[in-house]
């Protein structure tokens, strides 16, 4: 007798296609857009900067608050609101003609950007037993790296069909096919398994447990705040948000600027990682379920911290590929196995919303990030000492990973 599909891999896929609308188009993007977009608006970097800035504010703010607006009122309806959120506010992103209105719409489609971001990763959760919910979260985030590779094709091939107006036209289109995205998963997506009479992909019997039966209360949200080991989760999550966003913001000018490559060898490289990227968060997920949460993630740190101190001491061409190859295989490993442990510390009810709690340790890490990165290339006037910094962050976070505390119980 033929095995019939799990209905778990279709709402995963559904995920994965959230995933690339949300962070691919309406957040990766924009570092493709920004310089049609100067020239078209005669924005100067600094306001260019803030509306970068704008975006991030408004994704931190939802990604707390939309996985507790998921626990209670269903994964399905957030998504969908999230992503029509971001499709609107990106077409009117095209029509913008003054700052604060180009800002107000990179704010709001932050807000869109968090609230389906956080909830998506947290499907793997609710889907799967908890021996196979690393693999799918994985595939996930894969749409991180499957989002950026189609934004780097689809964002020039616009700007340079329509020139002077085509970053507008980019905003529309790129809306456009959220919107689409928007329409697919709210037909497809379903919140649990038992919405379908299904059992987690994986799970063998039923389970009864209070984390995963019936609505999430206020005092059920509460257990997330008071779990001392999801306090220290987040702790080790922070150390990421601080070291790659230094690695990432500063990638191409350490090369061009201070190196001496070109834009274009940079820019190919930077695509190299990418399009690596978009597996690694499969692979990770999968080592995780194998090895441990905490070892998984030990293991990522320690790759990810080589892959800066690698960029950072080996100024030649082959460094640059090996840093390169090795970031990308492992860039999206931390937020992968996060969402994974989230839900196996909180149950898969519960998980949007205890992943949400986790992201704002890895929020105030980014936001750090750049900023201290700045002020020590400036200081030492080199990028190679952010990187070894980063580098260093990264192996506290592996050895912080190694003291994380496994769950009471399989979820």
């Amino acid at each position: 007798m033929e095995k019939k599909l799990h209905y778990g891999w279709i709402v995963i896929f559904m995920g994965l296609i959230t995933t690339v609308a949300a962070h691919g188009f309406g957040r990766m993007a924009y570092t493709l857009l920004l310089p049609a977009m100067k020239d078209g608006l005669q924005f100067d970097y600094t306001q260019l900067g803030l509306l970068g800035t704008g975006n991030f504010i408004g994704y931190l703010s939802m990604a707390i608050i939309g996985g507790f607006l998921a626990a209670r009122f269903g994964t399905r309806t957030v998504i969908f609101i999230a992503l029509v959120l971001m499709g609107i506010t990106m077409i009117l992103t095209g029509l913008a003609e003054s700052f604060g209105f180009a800002f107000a719409m990179r704010l709001l489609t932050g807000l869109g950007n968090g609230a389906a971001y956080v909830p998506a990763m947290a499907l793997g959760s609710a889907w799967f037993s908890i021996k196979k919910r690393g693999f799918a979260t994985g595939i996930v985030s894969g749409g991180i790296g499957l989002g950026m590779f189609l934004s780097g094709v689809i964002v020039p091939f616009i700007l340079k069909s329509y020139e002077t107006e085509g970053w507008r036209y980019s905003w529309y289109i790129l809306g456009t096919l959220v919107l689409v995205v928007a329409g697919i998963v709210f037909v497809f997506l379903r919140n649990q398994p038992s919405d379908k009479g299904l059992l987690p992909v994986g799970q063998e019997k039923k389970q009864e447990s209070p984390a995963v039966q019936g609505k999430v209360s206020s005092l059920d949200w509460g257990k997330v705040y008071k779990m001392k080991a999801l306090w220290y989760l987040g702790f080790v999550y922070f150390f990421y948000g601080l070291s790659y966003i230094i690695y990432v913001v500063f990638f191409a000018a350490y090369l061009v600027k201070e190196v001496g490559h070109t834009q274009a060898w940079a820019g190919g490289l930077w695509a190299t990682a990418g399009g690596l990227s978009i597996f690694c968060g499969v692979i990770w997920g999968s080592i995780s379920d194998r090895i441990g949460r905490g070892k998984g993630l030990a293991f990522a740190y320690l790759v990810l911290g080589l892959s800066y101190l690698v960029f950072a001491l080996i100024k030649v061409e082959a460094g640059f590929y090996l840093s390169a190859f090795l970031f990308g295989l492992t860039a999206w490993s931390i937020p992968t196995i996060m969402a994974a442990t989230a839900g196996d510390f909180v149950g898969p009810r519960l998980a949007p919303a205890g992943l949400g709690f986790i992201t704002l340790f890895f929020g105030i890490g980014q936001s750090i990030g750049p900023a201290l990165g700045g002020y020590l290339a400036d200081m030492s006037n080199s990028f190679t000492l952010p990187f070894l910094v980063a580098g260093t962050i990264s192996l506290c976070g592996m050895v912080l990973s190694l003291y994380l505390k496994k769950p009471l119980q399989d979820q």
